[in-house]
């Protein structure tokens, strides 16, 4: 793994974030080596050359700490929107695991966005975070067969694992769910899967789901994800062109009987699926003591 230069790590405080309430945004590496095929952070816009490798921040940790230590307001610490904090570099480098000794020091919260299972390391972090702060767990998972999941995401935990791993989160009290994004239009976007995530999202004690019936594709990302198309799916995307052309949202055909079906599901194991309820959910313990939170 190489080392890059960096001058902060956490963005600016935003009060009312309205995705899952996240105050700071924190990338401690950047690039990613899962080789998800659809993965919108090759996009252009991002600016990330040579995505496929993993680059970590050099002086991190002191960067970050002195960052935590000047801001005026606590709150929720972001990480995963860029690149996944758990990549398989973490093992040895920890970056992750030193970054939430931080956090937990400054009194600060966290939410994890991963698609791997090596989070279940730091439940003992994550255990005392949360005993002052709120805590969130987002594991992705779109697809409830691991050969379909290792063909379309190949260099991570398959979605069997991810589920153990929100099951051991949630047996230890962290509030853990599913991120069910992106739902890949004639590839995932089918009742039995999505019936199949709801059901073993429900087996292994998740609290949320929170979904997309499609998906985004932009400049470079939509060359990527094309090209993998004709590589492992041949004549798909011609599918792919005659619905959407060069259209930035690409809504699955069926999302609305998807939906219906899902919200069924979700409402039958009282698992929560809108965004303001799910924010709620792992917030509410903190609201008396903790105000700077909301």
């Amino acid at each position: 793994m190489e080392w890059i230069q960096a001058k902060t790590i956490l963005s600016g405080y935003a009060e009312n974030n309205n995705w899952f309430g996240v105050n700071y945004n924190m990338n401690l590496y950047k690039g990613c080596n899962h080789g998800c095929i659809y993965c919108d952070s090759r996009s252009d816009c991002y600016r990330v050359e040579n995505f496929d490798q993993v680059r970590g921040k050099e002086n991190v940790l002191l960067i970050l700490e002195r960052e935590l230590r000047s801001k005026r307001k606590t709150g929720v610490v972001g990480t995963g929107a860029m690149s996944d904090p758990y990549n398989p570099y973490e093992k040895e480098h920890q970056l992750t695991r030193s970054a939430l000794e931080l956090i937990n020091r400054h009194g600060f919260g966290t939410s994890i966005a991963t698609k791997s299972n090596l989070i279940v390391r730091d439940i003992d972090l994550l255990k005392k975070i949360a005993e002052h702060s709120p805590v969130l767990v987002k594991m992705t998972v779109t697809t409830a067969d691991d050969s379909l999941c290792r063909i379309i995401e190949p260099n991570v935990s398959p979605s069997s694992d991810r589920l153990n791993a929100i099951r051991r989160l949630s047996e230890e009290g962290i509030f853990a769910g599913i991120l069910m994004m992106p739902i890949l239009p004639f590839i995932e976007d089918t009742e039995d899967n999505i019936k199949s995530i709801v059901e073993l999202a429900h087996q292994s004690g998740a609290r949320f789901i929170y979904p997309a019936f499609g998906m985004t594709l932009r400049q470079n990302q939509r060359d990527w994800y094309y090209g993998k198309l004709d590589q492992l799916f041949p004549g798909l995307k011609e599918k792919y062109l005659a619905a959407y052309g060069n259209a930035y949202e690409c809504r699955s055909p069926r999302a609305k009987e998807l939906w219906r079906c899902f919200r069924s599901g979700c409402d039958q194991y009282g698992i929560l699926y809108r965004m303001g309820d799910i924010i709620r959910g792992y917030k509410e313990a903190y609201q008396v003591d903790q105000l700077s939170f909301f």
